[in-house]
């Protein structure tokens, strides 16, 4: 059966993950730049900017500038659609599924840690002093 984590712990692992993404040696993304990443890389292709723009909810214009950084960082890479020249597909590379694995990875330890300090520690000090008072 699996564990649910309650809000708060969902909050700290995000917190543990963006700190540890922003830590580490390299280039960190924006939000919009992780978003796109984390729709190619989690699910079922093929992308296209406007299938990313649709799923996403933002402008094209907006997907064509994350897959921009992307591209920079080897992260995503765009080709033309053989089937459609006018279409351009996203593809994932290496350097993406290693940095993926190494998401994973912080999110598996930043959940290890939540879970252990939780019970003792609460998330958000200023909500449990006003419980408290």
């Amino acid at each position: 059966m699996p564990v649910h984590n309650a809000p708060d712990q969902l909050i700290g692992i995000l917190r543990d993950t963006v700190v540890a993404l922003v830590r580490r040696d390299g280039h960190d993304l924006s939000a919009r730049q992780l978003g796109v990443f984390l729709t190619v890389y989690m699910s079922e292709g093929p992308h296209t900017v406007r299938g990313l723009a649709a799923a996403l909810n933002v402008s094209k214009p907006a997907i064509t500038r994350a897959l921009d950084r992307l591209g920079e960082l080897d992260l995503a890479r765009r080709k033309t659609d053989p089937q459609d020249r006018r279409s351009v597909l996203v593809q994932r590379t290496v350097k993406g599924a290693t940095f993926l694995r190494e998401i994973r990875s912080i999110m598996v330890e930043a959940d290890n840690t939540v879970r252990t300090v939780a019970p003792s520690v609460p998330a958000n000090t200023e909500s449990a002093a006003r419980r408290a008072g």
